[in-house]
């Protein structure tokens, strides 16, 4: 992979010079043109990538779920709305009873297509057992936490058991990608891993067909005995740049998108004919991270100074457009744990970060920023850059292709972590903090913690708050795990994005709370 070292030109805060960059114009991709169904029957949506394969225990992410929620059912599902909750999908009742045993009952009569029969208990106990499974090495693993197994109790019920309390399963486990269930014929008839094609749905949708990295199209499962759904199939259409995805939905190729931020206002003000848009938050955390191994970060004050010298308002102006806010931490607000305040000031405080440089003998001290090659993250580091300059920071900026950069810090991929030292870094995020915490642990140094923060308090904090049932306890956890990472001067945390979408008028979309579709739920308007 192509590696570009930039060493930008320092620049004063200006909005207007920083978004004359980011043109609409620049994305130019087309999408093949298709005719909408007679009947409306057809809605079309946009994905960030292509969906990968059809094994849930391998998913990649949201991209996969989005098809994978159409194909498979799980025991619950989120409800589409403003506020996190969940409903029953393939579950008749499901109950905690104590900590550590959750009981489940199944709707009486979910098929399997291709006749591979009714969904049952030991479809459930494989699903899930088979992602902790040592053997299987699948990289969802975490999501099942402290699970130990599954007890079949009866043809459609059952008791999901855990080692030890795992407060996340309701929030992340069983509603999102590893509560996919599978069947059990099936994945042992492919030799235990599904390859790109699911032999069987038990969904209201199949596959019709695949296109790789132009469209995947469904359509009704003729074996479905749910509720029946709004439109005869669904298309969806990867469009990795949000531009890009807006000149389609304005060309009339796709019903749903998500728009960028430097759109958002143009789009507020004068949306296309027969058009809404929404404005919904969105989870993601971004941050500049400074790895703690490298020789130029080993003082503390050097690593607080840049955490000072970094203004994050700036950065929303001119970046997300003021469309974004700046953050408190990793855990995003509404959900257990979010810091309602950080501990450096979001403005930062140049007298000061100079004052810590001077106490650490490190004035005029030059340091590289890894960057993804994205147009937010590349004017993002050059205000990091403008701001830094003025407390006596160099700013080298290394702009980095996706392969490349998604290898920085990982020690697998060899000793590139070494000269790493600061990056600005993006995460995905779900419903739950453990899921934002799980990633800074001194077990994820080298794969995921490229900051190569450890810290016992924290990983014991992560720990326990797993089993807190406690809301208000477990809160207090993730709000100190937070004070633990921004004290250690390895964390300038910047903002969690926004997510606006827009959507014709003739359906009403079914959206999480962080504007992610789900589109079994769609409806005609």
């Amino acid at each position: 992979m192509r590696r570009d070292k930039f060493s930008w030109t320092r620049i004063p805060i200006n909005r207007r010079r920083f978004l004359a960059g980011a043109a609409l114009g620049a994305a130019t991709a087309t999408l093949p043109r298709i005719a909408w169904s007679a009947g409306d029957g057809v809605v079309k949506g946009r994905s960030y990538a292509d969906w990968g394969q059809s094994d849930p225990a391998f998913s990649t992410g949201v991209t996969d779920e989005e098809v994978h929620a159409l194909i498979y059912t799980k025991l619950i599902q989120y409800t589409p709305g403003r506020s996190w909750g969940w409903q029953l999908d393939s579950a008749a009742s499901i109950e905690q009873t104590d900590p550590t045993h959750i009981t489940f009952a199944l709707k009486p009569g979910i098929g399997w297509s291709n006749g591979y029969g009714e969904l049952n208990a030991a479809d459930v106990k494989y699903s899930f057992e088979r992602v902790i499974d040592p053997d299987l090495a699948a990289p969802n693993k975490p999501d099942w936490g402290t699970l130990d197994r599954v007890d079949v109790t009866g043809e459609r019920s059952g008791v999901i058991v855990f080692k030890e309390p795992f407060q996340p399963v309701w929030n992340i486990t069983l509603p999102y990608i590893s509560g996919n269930i599978v069947s059990k014929k099936a994945v042992e008839e492919a030799g235990g891993r599904l390859g790109p094609d699911a032999p069987t749905v038990s969904g209201p949708y199949k596959v019709k067909e695949h296109r790789l990295k132009e469209r995947t199209t469904l359509v009704r499962n003729p074996d479905w005995s749910g509720p029946r759904t709004d439109f005869d199939e669904i298309q969806i259409f990867p469009i990795d740049d949000e531009n890009t995805a807006q000149i389609a939905f304005e060309a009339g190729d796709i019903d749903f998108t998500r728009v960028s931020l430097s759109s958002l206002a143009n789009l507020k003000a004068s949306p296309p004919a027969g058009s809404t848009v929404a404005e919904y938050p969105s989870l993601y955390y971004v941050w500049v991270g400074m790895n703690l191994d490298n020789p130029a970060l080993n003082d503390i004050r050097v690593r607080q100074a840049v955490q000072y010298a970094i203004d994050v308002p700036a950065i929303m102006e001119a970046a997300y457009f003021g469309a974004a806010k700046p953050s408190t931490g990793i855990i995003a607000p509404g959900l257990i744990g979010h810091r309602e305040k950080e501990l450096v000031p979001p403005e930062g405080n140049l007298a000061k970060a100079r004052e810590l440089l001077d106490a650490a003998g490190a004035s005029g001290i030059t340091l590289t920023l890894d960057v993804l090659n994205k147009a937010t993250n590349v004017t993002a580091a050059q205000v990091i850059q403008a701001t830094c300059a003025q407390a006596d920071i160099t700013i080298d900026i290394n702009l980095r292709e996706s392969g490349d950069f998604w290898s920085l810090g990982d020690e697998s991929k060899g000793d590139g972590w070494k000269s790493m030292q600061l990056i600005l870094n993006r995460f995905s995020m779900t419903p739950d903090p453990y899921y934002a915490t799980a990633w800074f642990t001194c077990e994820q140094v080298g794969v995921w913690n490229w900051e190569r923060f450890c810290n016992a308090e924290f990983d014991d904090l992560h720990k326990k708050a797993l089993g807190e049932v406690d809301t208000a306890k477990r809160a207090a956890m993730y709000e100190r795990m937070q004070d633990l990472m921004e004290e250690s001067g390895a964390y300038r945390f910047i903002t969690h994005e926004a997510a606006p979408v827009i959507y014709r008028d003739t359906i009403a979309p079914a959206l999480r709370p962080d504007g992610l579709p789900l589109y079994r739920f769609f409806k005609k308007a």
